[in-house]
């Protein structure tokens, strides 16, 4: 760890020693993304990591839960202009109006990807252009400029790099990397912000669960629902996250590990998790609800799709009634932060119906070829692995 913090030590006496590529803001000083890529080259590559360059955290025991980390990144427009240039500052808390958009009106949208070490000690991304494009879509629901993807992508690389240290061993975790696209501009009637901030912060994360690896056990929630027609429940939305508090609560009050929403207009259709997507397994078939605007379309469920039709198996995306969830032979959830967790039992009514998992279950086939390409074991044929460097 000395010899780690005399090389981080290096860089930030680096940056602000080089005033060619230093920024001010006010009082503050800041390290642009051309600063900060110059600068971390005279670090270790990171194909070359040890264990001592690693920050000191106990790596066997890693949750889901925050660990604050060196640098974030963060990038500013008005509302008729674009994203231009970002910058890494040192991680900490930032300055919001109280009449702020996001604040008053939850104008704000987030995305969650992971940067992964490989055994060699290099550093990857997973399809971060699919999580850029749908921060796109998102952006546009909700009346707010957005990066370009290559603005986009640069960021998040740039934001690994800098905390590189905190980026867990092969087969530790990983570095979960939230983006964050706010209305920050003061508004006090109803209205798009005047100013907006896109922000990127990292944590190092495990299992989301508490169970860990262990299947789940889902109560269907029929009180609340999660999205309705026309509304947000397609985009990212931080809206769309604190309603699914109180459900999620209760439930995991009475033991259960999270929720499973009907559809708001029959109740009686599968939709979502809390924080995820859900699939069915019935017959050696794989079904999971369509996208139809109140589903996020997530990318992992999105990869899981095409690698289960890659290994011959049928995939349907449509409408699921609750009755035949209750008959599925395997269940499991997917998403960035939950990878592709299996669903042991569900409770619907107070009918408690238990489903396979394990060692030859279907889902542990699909995650096993999932984690294979992430971790390089499985070639990478259609390119879905981002090298950071």
């Amino acid at each position: 760890m000395i010899k780690r913090s005399i090389c981080h030590g290096k860089l930030i006496s680096s940056l602000r020693l080089s005033s060619s590529l230093l920024s001010k803001h006010g009082d503050q000083q800041f390290f642009t993304s051309q600063a900060a890529a110059a600068l971390l080259k005279e670090t270790k590559s990171p194909a070359h990591s040890d264990d001592e360059d690693l920050a000191p955290m106990d790596w066997d025991n890693l949750g889901f839960g925050l660990v604050p980390t060196d640098y974030m990144y963060v990038m500013n427009c008005s509302k008729d202009e674009h994203f231009v240039r970002g910058r890494l500052n040192h991680y900490g808390n930032i300055e919001l109006s109280p009449c702020s958009a996001v604040l008053n009106y939850g104008q704000g949208i987030f995305e969650g990807m992971k940067a992964l070490r490989r055994e060699d000690g290099r550093l990857f991304l997973f399809r971060p252009d699919q999580n850029a494009i749908r921060m796109k879509m998102g952006a546009e629901r909700m009346c707010m400029p957005s990066p370009s993807i290559d603005q986009f992508i640069d960021a998040v690389k740039h934001t690994a790099l800098a905390n590189n240290r905190w980026i867990p061993p092969p087969g530790k975790g990983s570095l979960y990397i939230r983006s964050l696209l706010l209305g920050t501009g003061p508004v006090l009637g109803l209205a798009p912000a005047s100013e907006y901030t896109f922000l990127i912060y990292a944590s190092p994360v495990c299992n989301y669960f508490k169970e860990g690896t262990a299947p789940l056990n889902l109560y269907v929630e029929e009180e609340y629902n999660r999205a309705s027609r026309g509304g947000a429940g397609g985009v990212k939305a931080i809206t769309n996250y604190s309603p699914c508090l109180k459900a999620q609560a209760r439930a995991k009050s009475r033991g259960f590990s999270d929720v499973l929403y009907l559809d708001s207009v029959d109740n009686k259709y599968i939709e979502e998790v809390s924080s995820c997507n859900i699939f069915i397994i019935k017959d050696g078939r794989i079904l999971t609800p369509a996208t139809n605007g109140t589903i996020l379309p997530g990318i992992t469920r999105k990869s899981i799709i095409e690698i289960a039709r890659d290994l011959g198996y049928t995939v349907e995306e449509r409408s699921i009634p609750v009755e035949e969830l209750m008959e599925a032979d395997e269940v499991f959830c997917t998403g960035t932060a939950v990878v592709l967790s299996s669903v042991g039992s569900i409770t619907y009514r107070g009918n408690r119906v238990e489903y396979k998992t394990g060692t030859h279950s279907v889902s542990k086939k699909l995650l096993s070829t999932f984690m294979g390409i992430q971790t390089g074991h499985i070639e990478d044929k259609k390119g879905w692995m981002v090298e950071i460097n």
